[in-house]
């Protein structure tokens, strides 16, 4: 099956929890200060790391039978970046196949894995007002969304997006080259996208002004608790697909470039989470800052003999 295929049909799916922010806190692995953990995949130590990290989502998803889309490591890694840092155009297609790779040696019929290809905002995300707008974002990211298609992703994911205008350029320039696409908003814990549009109008704008439309939509960077499931129109949760969630109920001012690891009680992190796939439909579950392993394993385990 393909990826929209499978998501269509799964009750859950598996994403990865986090990768970046795992490597950050290691201190025999250097980030790269523009293009983070991309260029590890020319290093073969820091190729180990990342096999390392991802081989611990793919092997949890395996144990539990559940679908898994893990992302090569292209966030923000756009042509502008990639050129003013010294690195060739293919940096995004070298990404992807390095994921092709282990999906490969990875690969389960009843555990299938997919790559997806991230795309994230030109600036800050979390400052919605350097956010592009839609005809300068599909333009800007037009170039990267073709590379990533080019390469064989699965999926285009749009990731960590404050504002609608920038992520309706992606999405559009998504459509036009023929990828599957997933757009993925920061919101704050009022539930509404950090822009201040609220999530559903949000969605209803990008599919209105879409041909075809993403293949569904998530929010990320966030804890589950913003979301305010029970206060959200229930139509939402025919397009809301996913969550990336991080382990602290913090703000963002409060997380960003923290130097201590964030977390709030993986327990109830968890229930949060499978509440979102169990009574909202939400499919697609992951982490993100402070999460790991065992975060995504108390997903996977439905939250009943987790490893904690």
């Amino acid at each position: 099956m393909d990826f929209v295929t499978t998501l269509q049909a799964s009750p859950l799916m598996l994403t990865e929890a986090a990768i970046s922010e795992r490597l950050r806190r290691r201190d025999d692995v250097t980030l790269h200060p523009m293009l983070f953990n991309t260029p590890l995949i020319y290093d073969e130590h820091g190729r180990q790391c990342l096999a390392e990290i991802y081989g611990q989502y793919r092997e949890i998803a395996r144990e539990a039978g559940l679908p898994l889309l893990l992302c090569a490591p292209t966030w923000r890694v756009d042509r502008e970046r990639t050129a003013a840092a010294g690195f060739d155009a293919s940096l995004n297609r070298d990404a992807v196949s390095f994921m092709l790779e282990l999906r490969d040696r990875w690969q389960d019929r009843q555990s299938p894995v997919f790559v997806g290809g991230l795309i994230g905002p030109k600036n800050d995300c979390y400052m919605p007002a350097l956010a592009l707008s839609a005809d300068e974002a599909e333009m800007y990211h037009g170039w990267q969304i073709r590379e990533l298609a080019a390469a064989g992703v699965d999926v285009v994911v749009g990731q960590t997006f404050p504002a609608v205008s920038e992520a309706l350029g992606v999405a559009r320039a998504s459509a036009k080259a023929g990828v599957a696409h997933l757009i993925s908003f920061v919101i704050n814990r009022h539930g509404k996208v950090l822009d201040g549009t609220v999530l559903a109008e949000a969605i209803a704008r990008i599919d209105r002004e879409t041909a075809g439309g993403p293949a569904g939509y998530m929010v990320n960077c966030v804890h589950p608790s913003f979301l305010l499931p029970s206060q959200q129109p229930s139509n939402l949760f025919t397009r809301l697909v996913g969550i990336q969630a991080n382990s602290s109920s913090l703000d963002h001012d409060q997380l960003d470039g923290a130097v201590e690891l964030k977390q709030d009680d993986m327990r109830d992190w968890g229930e949060q989470m499978l509440a979102l796939n169990r009574e909202y439909g939400m499919k697609i579950l992951g982490g993100c800052c402070g999460t790991d392993d065992a975060y995504l394993r108390y997903i996977a385990l439905g939250g009943e003999n987790a490893s904690l």
